[in-house]
């Protein structure tokens, strides 16, 4: 195996779920590992919370041992209902037994809503500790273009790097 760092890219999105029902509480929303309450909620096998997935996505793609629904898909009943915050510590334990070290994860989240900067030293201490290593966050818009922008969904764009231990 080679010692030089490995880079790799994760991508999740996930749509809003369903409108609530009229007088029934809303689910709220997970996001970068955090809960929103009063936000439309997300659909997903897990909690939907694309930012925490991309950066597991990201560590397997770096590590290159698969995807998110290599170790956490449809077919693992589970991880039904798992937040994004154990999927990531999860994942990041499987490239670490693999023989990597994590070296930082960046991740860029691209929605409407929430608004994010307000919560964002939050959000980046929590995942930061699910992955045992440095997780960057940052938040963008699309203008109102793609379904980003009708506010059909979310989206994230992650990167890891990670360096073979041995």
């Amino acid at each position: 195996m080679s010692t030089l760092p490995r880079i790799g890219l994760g991508v999740d999105v996930h749509a809003y779920a369903a409108e609530d029902a009229p007088g029934e509480e809303s689910a709220g929303l997970h996001l970068a590992g955090l809960y929103w309450p009063g936000e439309r909620r997300l659909a997903g096998h897990s909690d939907g919370d694309p930012v925490a997935h991309a950066a597991a996505d990201a560590l397997f793609s770096a590590a290159g041992l698969g995807d998110l629904g290599t170790h956490f898909g449809t077919d693992r009943p589970e991880y039904a209902g798992a937040s994004g915050v154990r999927l990531l510590s999860e994942a990041a334990r499987i490239v670490r037994e693999a023989g990597f070290g994590i070296g930082n994860i960046a991740v860029q989240c691209v929605a409407n809503r929430p608004r994010f900067a307000a919560r964002r030293a939050e959000a980046e201490a929590v995942l930061s500790e699910a992955a045992g290593a440095p997780v960057s966050i940052s938040a963008t818009t699309t203008d109102h273009l793609g379904f980003t922008g009708r506010g059909e969904g979310v989206a994230a764009i992650a990167t890891a790097l990670v360096i073979p231990l041995g």
